[in-house]
């Protein structure tokens, strides 16, 4: 047998991302090939981009820089780069990066795999080395997307929407249970649309409910729910299934209608107000999480007040801010971005200020309250778990004191003792 290739991936990016290296990751384990966890004991490396906003994209050509310096020095022999970035700009980066061996888009695992000399394996449908802890995976229902935001670069890296059939779903998800899952957090480029372009009708509702029957899983999370054209029977389903995390992700962007017409979100003041109030009357308990952009070329003071008063108004549970990033290719590039960089940061500053004392005022009211928790981790003496309004990674973290050790990826119901802005305190009950 030859020496086996020592291969370590880097993903960079969204978890979308970290699902693409999953199933790579899943195929490579099956090959004459040792997967190591750092580019230190590698001889090849594969960095998986991301080349969503210009942060983004720099992060990417950094960590590429960093694989060239090694193997500059001779501690790699490949460099293999794959992703968004990859996908958008591979000729340019060609040209840029010679030291790079091969360069692939976001839709070519089996040139990658071939690449490596490892057979792809059909038979390995779903089949993911997680990355995650075991206790949680991201579940990948569709790609692409067919929304024509004007700021957004995604359809031009993933392509247009393209639903996973609802059976392999379900199997992928089964797969994951059987290995000791326990939160589905459920991820597309737009969740709302699933099932459209397959079945002529939208289906998430529907597949919540399939997952909703699965032995082994506890939660299930609903990420990424673009606003227009909300299914609404997905209300019901929360009323539904019992195992919905009461937590939906809406991003809604901006408030302001002359800013969502020219971002084309198919949404207006009276849309996104009515479609938001609906959520939260007719499902308990629901933590809405949303993300915004400022900066946005046409966005006026009086549009980003607006915005401003309105996340009072609506006082949602979890929220991000971007500054707005001109991307080539996009509809909002001929706006230019007049919108100067320090005032981009004032306006995301002020927003998060706000939000500050509204996640301040909810996490205060939990105080004395019983929580039911996923424990993630451990800290030090902490034990770290999140309740069902946390997403991993994005969201806050509850820390809990125990006089017994709490075994990762178990639930245990914990009473808040203390709280701060964006995190709890508690005691294992």
């Amino acid at each position: 047998m030859p020496e086996k290739s020592k291969i370590n991936v880097v993903t960079l990016g969204c978890p979308k991302n970290i699902v693409d290296s999953e199933y790579l990751l899943g195929q490579l384990s099956h090959g004459n090939i040792q997967l190591v966890a750092s580019a230190d004991d590698a001889d090849t490396v594969i960095i998986n981009t991301c080349g969503f906003i210009k942060d983004a994209k720099q992060e990417s050509i950094d960590t590429i820089m960093e694989a060239v310096k090694k193997k500059n020095r001779g501690e790699l022999k490949k460099i293999v780069v794959m992703g968004c970035l990859s996908e958008r700009f591979k000729k340019e980066l060609a040209a840029e990066i010679p030291e790079v061996d091969s360069f692939y888009g976001t839709h070519q695992l089996l040139d990658v795999l071939k690449d490596l000399h490892v057979d792809y394996k059909s038979e390995l449908l779903g089949e993911r080395f997680l990355t995650t802890p075991t206790h949680y995976a991201y579940l990948k229902i569709s790609e692409g997307c067919d929304n024509p935001c004007s700021f957004c670069a995604i359809p031009l890296m993933r392509g247009p929407h393209r639903s996973k059939p609802l059976e392999e779903i379900v199997h992928e998800a089964r797969q994951l249970a059987e290995k000791g899952v326990k939160e589905l957090v459920v991820i597309a480029q737009d969740t709302t649309y699933y099932g459209l372009d397959v079945y002529g009708e939208r289906r998430l509702a529907a597949l919540l409910g399939e997952l909703n029957t699965l032995d082994g899983i506890d939660w299930i999370r609903l990420m990424y729910a673009y606003p227009a054209h909300f299914p609404l029977d997905v209300i019901e389903a929360f009323q539904k299934y019992p195992k919905l995390c009461r937590y939906i992700d809406i991003p809604i962007q901006h408030y302001s209608d002359s800013v969502l017409k020219s971002m084309r979100r198919g949404m207006t003041q009276r849309s996104t107000r009515e479609l938001l109030r609906r959520l939260k009357d007719e499902i308990p308990e629901l933590a809405l999480r949303t993300t915004l952009i400022v900066g946005y070329p046409n966005e006026t003071e009086d549009d980003f007040k607006a915005l401003c008063d309105f996340i009072g108004e609506m006082r949602f549970h979890r929220l991000g801010v971007f500054t707005y990033s001109e991307e080539e290719g996009t509809g909002a590039m001929e706006l230019g971005d007049p919108v100067q960089e320090s005032l981009k940061q004032e306006r995301q500053a002020a927003i998060m200020e706000i939000q500050k004392s509204i996640s301040q005022q909810y996490n205060e009211s939990l105080i004395g309250k019983t929580l039911k928790v996923l424990v993630d981790s451990q800290d030090g003496e902490f034990f770290m778990g999140r309740t069902e309004w946390d997403a991993p990674e994005i969201d806050q973290e509850v820390f809990v004191r125990s006089s017994q050790p709490l075994k990762v990826g178990t639930f245990h119901p914990v009473t808040i003792t203390d709280a701060v802005e964006y995190d709890l305190f508690a005691s294992a009950v």
